[in-house]
């Protein structure tokens, strides 16, 4: 039976994953080069005009990095200001104080859920990463062992909880209930990142051995004891200042008029470049000149920040252009049209297909808000009556095995130190756990309501 081109083009894609894993994690090639190479070659094997592919390929390295690269700038200058003023020391000892030393890493996945509703992953995760390297340093722990379940309460609320902008336009599309769509993704959310954070931390961790040096932790706990720390509080406010500016705006027309000068004014200070850029500048004053430094030394630590996040936001860009070699090749229109092949209901397609748009795109925002478009009118055709269960369950679906193609899969390594195949053992199967955790308490609640 001859195959058509359409299942090629699948039989294309999963070769040129399954070449990216074993260039990249077998033999230690360069991440940035071979991920270029690989985009290029699936483009010219789908059949794209060769003229026009790498015209694609910079355009998903642009649009990618257009966003991804402020958001690094900024959050990584607003820890550090939290860093060097003792700030995230203050924090730290606070949460070790609360918790104890043997449970801060519940308080991160606390604090990673509650500071991470309004945000994209990449945000919550520049804005918490210090506490991470600072908590770690002062239990003696393993950064891992505080930093996965941070990442995993990020994790769950970029795909469960609105007002996350994906899980929002999902609640949209499905015309689902907000308020009841919140309450089911925080029953849902709080025990699966439970499972996937602290849990799993506890299992991998002791497995997972990191090399002394971390070029990026150095830039947060090399400095000198401050003799006085600035307030739990002052700290926090900095801090969340980017999450309340972004929550303002996320729900601007609901305090405001659509369209008028006021709404306008709360969309742009939500959004994100925007609001993380009004908590830098007020971190300048909170954490720097009313801490005791200059102009000079707050110029300094800004600058001496940016050079480490040069490879990630390079590798970020890099993910970009594959997601859209891999949309202008046609890949992700067969995944749909195969999709329909086959007679599911509702609830398991929306996971199914946010799963394979994730696999193929490593965006999870792409896979939620593609597979939701797919699912809602057959679910409605159908008269799926818990529209805010499909939300749940398309979520789920969207963070399924990220991989080399997922800009998030990058950020973790290259924070964290992690070889290629150390990122699969504790990332990659912490967001599987997550999906596979979060569909099957989603389906087991739709026996209940």
């Amino acid at each position: 039976m001859t195959l058509s081109f359409g299942y090629w083009l699948l039989v294309y894609a999963a070769i040129a994953i399954i070449a990216l894993i074993v260039l990249i994690a077998r033999y230690r090639l360069n991440p940035f080069i071979v991920i270029t190479l690989v985009s290029i070659g699936l483009a010219l094997l789908a059949g794209m005009p060769p003229s026009g592919v790498v015209g694609a390929y910079e355009a998903g390295v642009g649009k990618t990095l257009g966003h991804i690269a402020l958001v690094v700038a900024l959050g990584t200058m607003l820890g550090k200001m939290m860093a060097e003023s003792g700030g995230a020391d203050q924090i730290a000892q606070t949460l070790i104080r609360a918790f104890g030393k043997e449970k801060v890493q519940w308080a991160m996945m606390f604090a990673a859920f509650l500071v991470g509703i309004p945000l994209f992953f990449e945000i919550g995760f520049v804005l918490l990463i210090p506490l991470v390297f600072i908590v770690a340093r002062r239990t003696g722990v393993s950064i891992l062992m505080v930093g996965l379940p941070m990442v995993a309460g990020l994790s769950v609320v970029h795909a469960l909880v609105p007002p996350h902008p994906a899980a929002m336009l999902a609640v949209q599309v499905y015309g689902a209930s907000v308020g009841q769509t919140v309450l089911y993704a925080i029953l849902i959310g709080i025990p699966t990142a439970i499972i996937a954070g602290p849990l799993y931390a506890k299992f991998i961790v002791p497995r997972i051995h990191l090399p002394a040096e971390n070029p990026l932790e150095r830039q947060f706990l090399d400095r000198e004891p401050r003799d006085s720390l600035p307030g739990f509080g002052i700290t926090m406010a900095t801090i969340l200042l980017p999450v309340v500016l972004m929550l303002i705006g996320g729900w601007a027309n609901l305090i405001s008029t659509p369209g008028n000068g006021f709404n306008q004014f709360l969309l742009f200070i939500g959004n994100s470049v925007i609001a993380l850029l009004v908590a830098t500048l007020v971190s300048f004053w909170t954490l720097g000149l009313a801490q005791g430094f200059n102009r000079e030394a707050i110029l300094k630590f800004t600058n001496e920040c940016l050079a480490p996040t040069a490879s990630i936001t390079l590798l970020v860009g890099a993910g970009g252009g594959l997601n859209r070699i891999l949309v202008d090749a046609g890949v992700t229109d067969q995944i749909v049209s195969l999709a329909h092949e086959f007679h599911l209901s509702p609830l398991i397609m929306g996971w199914l297909f946010a799963a394979l748009m994730r696999i193929a795109t490593g965006s999870a925002t792409v896979a939620m808000t593609t597979a939701s478009g797919i699912v809602a009118p057959v679910a409605i055709g159908l008269g799926y009556p818990h529209p805010e269960l499909l939300v749940l369950a398309t979520g789920a679906g969207s963070v399924i095995f990220s991989h080399v193609n997922d800009g998030g899969f990058w950020l973790i390594k290259e924070y964290f130190n992690m070889t290629v195949a150390q990122t699969f053992k504790t990332w990659t199967v912490l967001e599987t756990i997550i999906s596979v955790v979060a569909f099957a308490l989603t389906v087991g609640l739709s026996y209940l309501i």
